[in-house]
Formats: C-alpha cells, structure tokens, sequence
C-alpha cells in the first residue's frame, strides 16, 4: 500500500515556542498535537529540556520546539537553559512567541521582543490564557500589549492553551509561516524524545505537583535502568524502572521521602500511572533518592545529566 502523495503546495520547518517561564508553552505544545508530550505544572521552569513534538497535517508538518523559559539565571542550570532557549531561535523556521494575556506585559517581555527583533525570522504572537481575561478588562490588556509589540509588525493570535480556544487558527497561521517541504518525520511520530528522558520526566512531574519551595528546583532525575521483566518473580511481566531522583540538601531529601515514606510513595504511583499510558502497558518502578550537593553549579555533573546549554 503506497502512502498518500503530498500536495506540490506541502509545508514542513520548525517552530520554536519562546517565552518566559510559566507562560503555557508546553501546555500550548500538547494542546496543538493532541497528546501528552511535555510535562506541565504550576511551577515556573519545568521545562529543561529543548523537546521537539510533531504536529503532522494535510497541508503541513509542523516541528514545534518546546524551550525552557527565558529568565535572569541565579545558578549554572538557569544560565545552561536560557542558552538552550537562546540558540534555538538560530536553528528554527519559525519563532511563536507566548505572553501571558491575563498579566500586564513586563521587563522580562520585553527582552524577549527585544531579542526577537535582532532576528530575521517571522514571528507570530500568541496571547494566551486569554479565556482568564475579563470581557472589561480585554481592550485595556490589548492597548498594554500593542505598546509592547509596536515596533513590530508580528500577526497576534488570542488562544487559550488549556481550553484550546483559538487554537486551530493559531496552527493555521503557523503552517501558512513554513517553507514549502516534505515531511521531516513519519506522520505517525509526536515526538522525537528517547523513552528514557520522557519517563524521568514523568518523575520529575510529580515532584513538581506535590512539593513546594526550593524542593522542585533542585530536583533532577536519572533513569538508571529499563527492562522487561519475566512473566514468573516480583513484578513479572511488567516493565521495571529504576530511577534516582537527585536532590542538594539532606533536608531536601527528607521532604522528597516524607514520614515513612509517604510522599516518596505518592510521586511513585503518579509517575506510574503516566508511565503506563507511556509505555502502553504496566509497571514496576522504584524510585531512590540521592544527594549531591550543589549539582546545579557544577558544568560536569549538568553535563551528564543533559543540561548541556545547546540540547
């Protein structure tokens, strides 16, 4: 059986989604492909990782690259990511910039504009979270962000990335933005991450829904081994996972474990849980906790944990 043909008029690049952190760029990403490919929460900076997700088309392939937030760092991780950020903008057809609709524009915004406008390449403007911005307070929030975008002439798309509202346009308008292409990827493909990251995502995930403070930030995950165990033994026929989640402080580490063992067990089961639906099939995964002290500002140890400014 002989695939479709593509129309001569097909369009393929790739699309970085730039912003501060906190804004909704990954939850924008699993919205435009249907699925969840990147992890979300409420915490600023959950995303590390430079991730490339597919969103295949009739009329396009769209590659959209999720990047870690732009922010003044305060550690070598931040300055690692905010280059990752940075150099994406490089390597990219296109560039989406997220703002936040419901805050006022800031400092950080504008940096961001300012950068953008030292490229070549087509921007287009999603104003999120706009189903969060009062019908009486909309045309107020339009004047403070046509101030912040005056200088530019970059088309703005309204869109919620949680209800999806004004979403569907928003992929039109990309796809329209991208040279004409083949495919890049099978259309089948959302993303291009290795099933190891993705599942130390998934861990990490959970330590950022269920602790606060500096614990989430100081947090890191190996995945230190993957197999198919028998069908006969503990936890036979299941895929085994067996992953360190890497903390700073002793302290940090008794939060992340937790009276007899109770939150530990809780980031488990939820890690577990997406991780079945990942896989596609039950698992078994135990989870170990480690310190290493001040691993954010040592380049050797960011390296081997990926964060290498240029992922």
């Amino acid at each position: 059986m002989h695939p479709t043909p593509l129309p001569e008029d097909y369009r393929s690049g790739f699309i970085a989604l730039i912003g501060r952190p906190n804004v909704g760029k990954s939850t924008l990403v699993n919205q435009l492909v249907g699925e969840k490919v990147a992890i979300t929460s409420p915490v600023a900076q959950t995303t590390r990782n430079r991730l490339r997700a597919i969103l295949t088309t009739e009329v396009a392939q769209m590659v959209l690259v999720d990047t870690p937030g732009i922010h003044k760092p305060h550690h070598l991780l931040g300055e690692r990511l905010v280059k990752s950020a940075r150099s994406a903008i490089g390597e990219v057809d296109l560039v989406v910039l997220l703002l936040e609709g419901c805050e006022r524009p800031g400092r950080g915004d504008a940096f961001i504009v300012n950068l953008l406008l030292q490229q070549s390449l087509p921007v287009l403007v999603a104003l999120n979270k706009w189903d969060k911005v009062a019908a009486e307070h909309q045309a107020e929030s339009e004047e403070a962000y046509s101030a912040l975008l005056e200088e530019t002439n970059w088309p703005l798309h309204r869109c919620s990335a949680l209800s999806g509202d004004g979403c569907k346009e928003l992929t039109a308008a990309m796809a329209a933005q991208l040279p004409l292409g083949p495919q890049l990827y099978p259309p089948e493909m959302v993303s291009d991450q290795p099933e190891r990251v993705l599942l130390g995502e998934l861990i990490r995930e959970q330590v950022l829904l269920h602790t606060r403070e500096e614990v989430p930030h100081s947090v890191a995950v190996t995945i230190d081994r993957v197999e198919e165990l028998p069908a006969k033994g503990k936890g036979g026929g299941r895929t085994a996972v067996l992953a360190t989640v890497l903390v700073e402080r002793k302290s940090q580490k008794g939060i992340l474990i937790g009276k007899g063992g109770a939150m530990l067990k809780t980031i488990g089961q939820g890690a577990r849980l997406q991780m079945q639906v990942l896989i596609d099939g039950p698992v078994y995964l135990e989870l170990f906790v480690k310190v290493v002290p001040d691993w954010r500002s040592k380049p050797a140890r960011l390296t081997e944990l990926g964060y290498t400014g240029s992922q």
